[in-house]
């Protein structure tokens, strides 16, 4: 019986371990990281107008911050990081704030003018960022109180904003290192299709612990209904006895008969007196 239970044991382990061995098993898009950013002290940023985004202007490369996240462009490919010096890893995607961001925005900074306006932008301290982009984001915050410093400001309309998103949009994907970047994701995207198969093996342990789940339904509720038949039985009979007492009380009508004899005999001597009436007729008579 042991050497049973053993190799079953086994045969179990055979089955189940391979299968999310087999499940993890795919081609993961893997590449380079950037060269680090070496910096004095934490970088000073301004916001770009229009936008809830902040640039590092005093470096050569481009460092956004958005969304409680650093971002960093580098070879036709994304990168992100809680932090501005370290951390960084591959973003499969392009943030959707990069074209909302002017790339003139260089030149505009360097003039302090915004579309032919006075822009007194504000640098803003790292911790002091860190400390407040929430709230000024949820409050609009740049847009109520500072106009992101432009002087005079005015919004531009929505439909202005997207066609300018869609120009941007494409002269993003015409740039040579981000076609590159392209490329070779398809390419590995083609060897990962090469293997379909290896998600198969997961669909065969759900239907094995689903069926013995039905089985204890089933017995648990035949029991249930033994009882009632038995408690409802012994309730009828005290019933029966009743009646049959009433019959018992139906067969005994004769003991009112011998009540009415005695009135009979009471009414017989009543009539017996006025026979001594005639002895005074004959005292009359004889009168």
């Amino acid at each position: 019986m042991k050497k049973l239970l053993f190799g079953t044991m086994l045969l179990a382990l055979v089955i189940v371990v391979p299968i999310p061995t087999m499940a993890q098993v795919d081609i993961r898009i893997s590449f380079p990281l950037p060269p680090p950013i070496v910096f004095a002290a934490p970088p000073e940023l301004i916001v770009i107008p229009e936008t809830y985004v902040y640039v590092a202007p005093d470096i050569d490369v481009d460092l956004f911050f958005w969304n409680g996240w650093w971002w960093r462009f580098w070879e036709g490919r994304w990168y992100r990081s809680r932090y501005h010096n370290r951390g960084w890893g591959y973003y499969n995607n392009v943030p959707s704030f990069y074209f909302d961001v002017d790339p003139g925005w260089r030149g505009y900074y360097r003039d302090h003018n915004w579309y032919g306006r006075r822009w007194d932008y504000e640098r803003i301290p790292n911790q002091r960022l860190q400390q407040n982009w929430s709230s000024w984001e949820k409050n609009r915050y740049w847009e109520r109180q500072k106009t992101w410093g432009v002087q005079s400001y005015q919004p531009r309309p929505q439909q202005q904003r997207q066609e300018l998103r869609q120009q941007r949009q494409q002269q993003y994907q015409q740039r040579p290192e981000v076609q590159q970047h392209q490329q070779r994701v398809q390419q590995q995207k083609q060897q990962q299709q090469k293997q379909p198969q290896v998600q198969q093996p997961k669909q065969q342990p759900q239907e094995k612990v689903q069926q013995p789940k039905q089985q204890p339904q089933e017995k648990v509720q035949q029991p249930k209904q033994q009882p009632q038949e038995k408690v409802q039985q012994p309730k009828q009979q005290p019933q029966e006895k009743v009646q049959q007492q009433q019959q018992q009380q139906q067969k005994q009508p004769q003991v009112q008969q011998p009540k009415q004899q005695p009135q009979e005999k009471a009414q017989q001597p009543q009539h017996s007196q006025p026979q001594g009436k005639p002895e005074r007729g004959e005292v009359e008579h004889g009168k």
